[in-house]
């Protein structure tokens, strides 16, 4: 990961997939057995995907969104869908709650009481990030880095949050140059 310091972790694709993986060897060698992975969108997303199709377990998608002031970097009030999609089966048993990080913990808190009170089929949650901000007031299951400084994560999928369609030609053209 280069050019991070202190107040900012740049994180390229490659060293994402990395620390994908490594959550998911982690809980793997924790023994835990899950029967469904519920990501939380979208920073879950990727995590969830990859999660599901290492451990061949049905995926879960619960849509949580906080980050949209300031160009998503502020944080907001906290929304939660009132639906879980998933494609098949019933939503419950063990479940494994899966982000790209916790940083007040704010999210992961909500999401555990929202299950508990309209899940009552889940038997028991468990929660895995690939960072745990030391500002967190909730301490997830399974984590890659516990960053004790608070730094801005700069995500590699970030880059799609200002392209624009009218922008793409040049962007694929140029090879990202927008």
């Amino acid at each position: 990961m280069s050019h991070s310091t202190d107040s900012d972790l740049w994180v390229t694709w490659d060293d994402y997939n990395h620390l994908v993986e490594r959550l998911a060897l982690i809980v793997h060698e924790s023994g835990y057995a899950f029967d469904q992975i519920l990501c939380l969108a979208r920073g879950g997303l990727r995590v969830g995907d990859v999660m599901s199709r290492i451990f061949d377990v049905p995926l879960a998608i619960l849509s949580t969104s906080s980050y949209r002031d300031a160009g998503g970097k502020m944080q907001g009030d906290l929304d939660i869908s009132k639906y879980i999609t998933m494609t098949k089966g019933e939503f419950g048993g063990r479940v494994l709650v899966v982000d790209d990080l916790v940083d007040s913990g704010v999210t992961l808190e909500r999401v555990g009481m929202h299950l508990r009170e309209h899940y009552r089929q889940v038997t028991e949650v468990r929660t895995a990030v690939i960072w745990w901000k030391a500002c967190s007031k909730v301490k997830p299951d399974y984590y890659v880095d516990h960053l004790a400084t608070n730094p801005w994560i700069h995500q590699p999928f970030e880059d799609y949050d200002t392209l624009r369609p009218n922008q793409l030609a040049a962007w694929v053209k140029k090879g990202r140059a927008a």
